[in-house]
């Protein structure tokens, strides 16, 4: 199959023929029908302190973990549980499927999983990836492939949303205007925030977050965050989201939330950050760090897919096929006004 290959920081992917994925007894192979190109990737690609608490990424990996397809290959052990040619989505690893973690539907804690981009597990940048039954999910016919693409990065916005224990009318501010942040802005409003308004370096950015339940959005490049805010809302924000995850992002934040406020870091920074404690530490801030998501919470998200209760393909605004991912790809190291670049393995343009 063709997939995009990573060779080493700073070269960009390859377009190249790997091995098939094959199924074992508990598997499935799906022919990857959408996966969205996700920051945390655009971040890894590029090197990471092997202090940061993230696996090195090795030559020869494909990456893509937002992804949907079809079922073509089935293991033995998951025949009259699947069939193929089913619409589904997963979560991106495979656990043992035994242990305390697994059967709480959070088998990325599962102390043997098995990631993406290893050499274990190929990646959706692909043509065909493989997926443990456990963590495999049913797509809507009412939803899109894209759709199902965007569960994870919506489910990432859940569960931090879940973790800010966000009160029906609090005021929140979110701080970065990508699909996370543009999530995290989706899910308070669905869960009665009252003022949610968002901040972006790229004005486009920021205006767009309208589109998926931010009641205003503020230019953070020309305006005073702060002031904006309390101008809008008419007091400070109880809640402050950094959806950044970039050096300098965590400072900004506890700089940007009032005294008592609940700041929640979702962005997730593998380079070495600092900041000063006694900012926050004055301004008694609660700082949550919130990761990714329970199989409940990707469910929860397939339901309101499904219900079209959310604007999930508004999120895309690019799509590509393998022959031009490597130069997208390098292309969105640069901020712009693009959200979710979607590839199509089978797109040509």
């Amino acid at each position: 199959m063709k997939a995009a290959v990573f060779s080493k920081p700073g070269i960009p992917l390859s377009i190249e023929e790997v091995a098939d994925p094959e199924p074992g007894p508990d598997d499935l192979i799906l022919k990857v029908k959408a996966c969205g190109i996700c920051g945390t990737d655009l971040h890894w690609s590029q090197g990471i302190d092997p202090s940061a608490g993230w696996r090195h990424l090795a030559p020869g990996s494909v990456m893509g973990h937002e992804f949907s397809g079809e079922i073509v290959e089935l293991g033995k052990n998951t025949r009259g549980r699947f069939r193929s040619g089913e619409r589904v989505v997963a979560q991106p690893f495979i656990g043992c499927g035994d242990c305390d973690a697994c059967r709480a539907g959070r088998s990325y804690r599962c102390t043997v999983v098995t990631t993406r981009a290893s050499a274990d597990l190929t990646g959706a940048y692909a043509e065909y990836t493989r997926v443990g039954i456990a963590e495999t999910l049913r797509l809507p016919d009412s939803a899109s492939f894209h759709a199902g693409a965007l569960v994870e990065p919506l489910a990432v916005g859940l569960n931090a949303v879940k973790r800010a224990g966000l009160q029906v009318g609090d005021p929140v501010l979110v701080i970065g205007a990508g699909p996370v942040g543009l999530s995290v802005a989706l899910w308070c409003r669905f869960f009665g925030a009252h003022d949610v308004i968002v901040s972006d370096l790229v004005e486009e950015r920021a205006g767009r977050s309208i589109e998926f339940g931010a009641t205003a959005a503020i230019d953070a490049a020309s305006e005073d965050v702060q002031a904006r805010f309390k101008k809008i809302a008419g007091r400070p924000p109880a809640v402050v989201f950094d959806c950044v995850g970039l050096p300098g992002s965590l400072q900004l934040s506890i700089d940007q939330a009032p005294t008592d406020a609940h700041l929640v870091i979702v962005g997730l920074c593998m380079a070495k950050d600092t900041f000063f404690p006694a900012k926050a530490i004055v301004k008694e801030l609660r700082i949550t760090f919130a990761f990714v998501y329970s199989k409940s919470d990707f469910q929860f998200v397939i339901d309101m897919l499904g219900s079209e209760r959310i604007p999930a393909d508004a999120l895309v605004t690019s799509v590509i096929g393998l022959d031009d991912f490597p130069h997208k790809f390098e292309a969105l190291r640069s901020p712009g006004a693009d959200l979710k670049v979607m590839l199509e393995p089978g797109f040509s343009s």
